[in-house]
């Protein structure tokens, strides 16, 4: 590994204290639009380290400016703070005390990692060009929280953003960036289907919503084998399923969600229309009427390339060039995707995993995801890093 920067360094010394965060969080988690008890902690935080901050933005998020001594741009950080409707089946010793919530997705792990970046730019204000605005953002879960925190205007002003997202297969210590298509876009579809009705034992005087929508589930994916290219990602999925009560009564409604994920933005565009046709026709094919609900939630996340060059800079400088790696695609979504379609930016991933056999470690959203605290100061370092080598670029200053 390449010699240490200053701000690792100093992040290292933070790292007791992140570890400290990131377990309390991790012991109270909140799910989206609830994030109030995490958003005051933030706060409180930022109150430790003197930081002005607004918060109730967009719900629950909080907003701080760290500006520096010598003028400049303003580039921002970002870090989600919501927790997800699972389980936990971990065996740490700072398990989520909530029933039925954890934080399977590391974002108490994010929110510790952006207030270790405020507490190392704030003590450096005075070689700092410009501001760097920290977005403590709610409700990423449900691609909700980025929208409405840029309605509130947490995006005036910012010539870039910069944001990571912790990675369970990917060792600590490690880093991947990807140029271009990073993660998929992300929609939802609701399907309502109305039959007729009946007796269990006399089909033929009913219309069984049941029959249809089995046929409308393996319809959707003639979409993917028959109507996009092969070499253009696309991912329909029911998620849900919901009709009737009794085994031996055919219902009157059946109803279903699912979602939508492509890497593409002109195959996002199209695909409404697409699924409008094949649920209408083969509905009426079985005498049933439909309803269906396309939202669009979040697009493609597109990184942008000198973003891009700025982050494998300051991943080379800090870890060393062999501990970065080239990120596979992912059709997973990340609400982080709409502010790059508002101004310039990059996501990357963090390693968050065992030193050893990572890739064998559990997964994002899994109830017995484990995340390596290593992790913590490597998020910390790099943020702020990021942030003030972005700015002395930017405003011509020397590094």
């Amino acid at each position: 590994m390449m010699e240490m920067t200053d701000l690792h360094r100093q992040a290292l010394d933070l790292a007791p204290g992140l570890v400290a965060l990131r377990r309390e969080l991790h012991q109270y988690p909140e799910l989206s639009h609830e994030e109030s008890e995490t958003a005051s902690r933030v706060a409180r935080e930022l109150d430790r380290l003197g930081i002005p901050y607004r918060a109730g933005v967009g719900g629950h998020g909080v907003v701080a400016d760290v500006e520096g001594s010598l003028p400049g741009p303003t580039i921002a950080l970002r870090a989600d703070m919501d927790a997800l409707p699972i389980q936990e089946e971990t065996e740490i010793d700072f398990p989520s005390s909530r029933p039925g919530i954890m934080h399977a997705c590391g974002h108490d792990a994010h929110t510790a990692m952006l207030i270790g970046a405020a507490e190392l730019l704030s003590r450096g204000k005075e070689q700092l060009h410009g501001t760097v605005r920290l977005i403590f953002q709610p409700a990423e879960e449900v691609n909700a929280g980025a929208s409405a925190m840029i309605e509130e205007g947490v995006l005036e002003g910012v010539s870039e953003i910069y944001g990571l997202h912790n990675l369970p297969t990917l060792p600590a210590g490690m880093a991947a960036t990807r140029y271009g298509a990073l993660m998929g876009s992300v929609d939802r579809i609701e399907i309502t289907l109305e039959g007729k009705g009946g007796h269990g034992a006399i089909p033929d005087q009913s219309v069984d919503p049941i029959v249809c929508a089995s046929a409308i589930i393996q319809s959707l994916q003639s979409i993917i084998s028959r109507e996009v290219s092969p070499f253009d990602p696309v991912v329909v999925t029911i998620g849900s399923i919901h009709a009737g009560e009794a085994n031996n009564v055919i219902p009157h409604y059946c109803r279903m969600t699912g979602t939508v994920r492509t890497f593409h933005p002109d195959v996002q565009e199209k695909l409404p229309e697409r699924l409008e046709r094949i649920v209408q026709r083969i509905a009426d094919g079985y005498r049933c009427k439909a309803k269906l609900d396309y939202i669009s939630q979040t697009p493609v996340l597109m990184n942008h390339d000198d973003p891009v060059k700025v982050i494998e800079s300051v991943i080379d400088e800090t870890l060393g060039s062999e501990y970065r790696v080239i990120a596979k695609p992912t059709l997973a979504g990340e609400d982080f995707s709409i502010y790059l379609k508002h101004v310039p930016g990059c996501f990357f991933w963090l390693g968050s995993g065992p030193k050893e056999r990572a890739e064998e470690a559990f997964g994002l959203h899994h109830p017995k995801y484990w995340l390596n605290e290593d992790c913590l100061p490597y998020g910390a370092s790099l943020l702020a890093h990021i942030a003030k080598f972005r700015l002395t670029q930017l405003s011509g200053g020397h590094a």
